[in-house]
């Protein structure tokens, strides 16, 4: 099982070109030494920062993600949620560019101060989002851009 597993996930360009669908690599994770965690589902690491551009060289630190589990106003949650991978630190410590792709998106309710900025990757999973990741189609991004619409980046801490 050291073999790396590839999923469709959608990919906003920060650069305004169109969305798209990438193939997002995805490598098992290690158990830790508890071997009552051998009966779980294996957990694997995804790997957005291929996508990601000036992203620092230093793995799955340079990134973090947002779980997207419903829409406002819904009073149940997607039966497949969504995981949107965001870049954090860049190779040169400068801000990332606002994603034009979500600036455009969000058109007059755009907010320089939660912009979305770098390549954001967006995947889709059920139940757990690093056990269970399945894969994402063009079919999900009008519910994505409804999200996007009113949902800025989260804060950095």
């Amino acid at each position: 099982m050291d073999q790396m597993i590839y999923l469709s996930a959608i990919m906003l360009p920060s650069d305004g070109r169109p969305p798209s669908i990438v193939e997002l690599m995805l490598s098992p994770m290690a158990h830790p030494s508890n071997p009552a965690s051998y009966s779980d589902p294996p957990a694997f690491m995804p790997h957005p920062e291929v996508f990601m551009d000036y992203i620092a060289e230093i793995g799955s630190r340079a990134w973090k993600y947002q779980l997207v589990e419903a829409l406002d106003g819904m009073n149940k949650k997607f039966a497949n949620p969504y995981i949107i991978f965001y870049p954090v630190v860049s190779r040169d410590g400068m801000p990332f560019p606002v994603n034009k792709c979500v600036k455009d998106i969000q058109g007059k309710a755009f907010k320089e101060a939660v912009a979305w900025r770098g390549n954001v990757v967006i995947a889709k999973y059920r139940d757990n989002p690093f056990t269970s990741m399945i894969d994402a189609t063009m079919a999900d991004f009008p519910i994505l851009k409804n999200y996007l619409l009113t949902h800025g980046c989260p804060r950095q801490t």
